[in-house]
């Protein structure tokens, strides 16, 4: 069963209200429209930009898209469960952050002689620590979570700062090696990492009842808890969920670069973009996990065909933010419309 039902107070699926045919028609023409500009980049590098669409590239962009894919998988989460609103929703700004921190942590570890054992459990604990923070001060402290994350992302910053001493800690471990290794195809193993994340994370938050309970409470939350749902032990859950998700690019940043990385903040943006420009691909333009995979092939393909048409990667900042805009208004008008 699908996660994209609604609630009613009992906690049992209730029947769609009729919206009107101005709402439907302006939220199918969303969800068409993604698609459409997503096949229509695909044609337009294509034609324009060499070896595109061959394998090797294809595979290049989903290694290259692993990082960010599992930051904004972890976003979605916090999305759904806290609802979709960026300014009283649910929004996590530490996670670019998270990783660098977790990166940072792995690279010293292993050049203090630890195994990679040891270096995957501190990173991992790391980026789970960042989450429960992020979660008191949401849940328990009553702090927006624009600000909250936004405070826990400056101090996780400025500990990767002192960890680091503002330089690339070099990291090379035989599960990095194998991590950024490519299979004879020439497709990065972190292009597989993505999809079977994705597969599991996509399983567990829109298929089984944990992700119903997630969704109920982000987008019904009154009628979850009528239903007896713990409101606040999920959504903090969801925090320490998208932390934990920080941790695990925090591994596959290291093993992409070799070492840390001081410039983990650039992440920020690519990751709210792909999150929030799921949405659209969702037959009732909520987050998934699936539509989150979409659209992080979208900005990667985007990025991947700036790049070989050597166009300035400024432009592709740019084009990020358009896209912040447009998804957030349109999210934001069309219930207004449909009520």
């Amino acid at each position: 069963m699908s996660a994209e039902i609604e609630f009613a107070p009992s906690g049992f699926a209730a029947a769609e209200p009729p919206a009107r045919p101005a709402g439907n028609l302006a939220a199918a023409t969303l969800r068409f429209g993604s698609l459409i500009a997503f096949a229509a980049i695909l044609a337009i590098f294509s034609l324009t930009a060499p070896y595109f669409l061959s394998i090797g590239n294809i595979g290049n962009v989903l290694g290259q898209s692993a990082i960010s894919g599992v930051l904004a998988i972890g976003l979605t989460v916090v999305l759904i469960a806290g609802g979709s609103n960026v300014v009283t929703g649910g929004i996590d700004l530490s996670l670019a952050a998270n990783m660098g921190l977790s990166a940072a942590v792995y690279a010293n570890l292993t050049q203090l002689g630890y195994g990679d054992a040891t270096a995957i459990a501190a990173s991992l604990l790391t980026g789970a620590l960042i989450g429960s923070v992020n979660a008191i001060a949401v849940v328990y402290a009553g702090i927006v979570p624009l600000l909250a994350t936004l405070a826990v992302m400056n101090i996780v910053a400025g500990l990767e700062l002192v960890l680091t001493g503002n330089t690339v800690l070099p990291a090379s471990t035989p599960f990095l090696s194998a991590l950024s290794a490519s299979d004879p195809f020439g497709i990065p193993v972190l292009a597989y990492v993505l999809l079977g994340f994705t597969a599991i994370a996509a399983a567990i938050v829109q298929y089984t009842p944990l992700g119903l309970h997630l969704y109920a409470v982000g987008e019904f939350p009154d009628a979850a808890r009528a239903a007896g749902l713990p409101l606040r032990r999920l959504l903090a859950g969801a925090f320490v969920a998208s932390g934990l998700c920080g941790g695990i690019a925090g591994i596959l940043s290291a093993a992409y670069l070799s070492g840390s990385t001081t410039g983990a903040g650039e992440m920020l943006l690519p990751v709210v973009v792909t999150a929030l420009l799921g949405a659209v691909f969702s037959r009732r333009l909520v987050p998934t996990v699936t539509g989150t995979l979409l659209s992080a092939l979208l900005v990667g393909f985007l990025t991947n065909g700036f790049q070989l048409l050597n166009i300035s990667s400024t432009l592709v900042s740019g084009v990020q933010g358009v896209l912040i805009l447009i998804v957030v208004s349109a999210t934001t008008l069309l219930p207004r419309q449909e009520t």
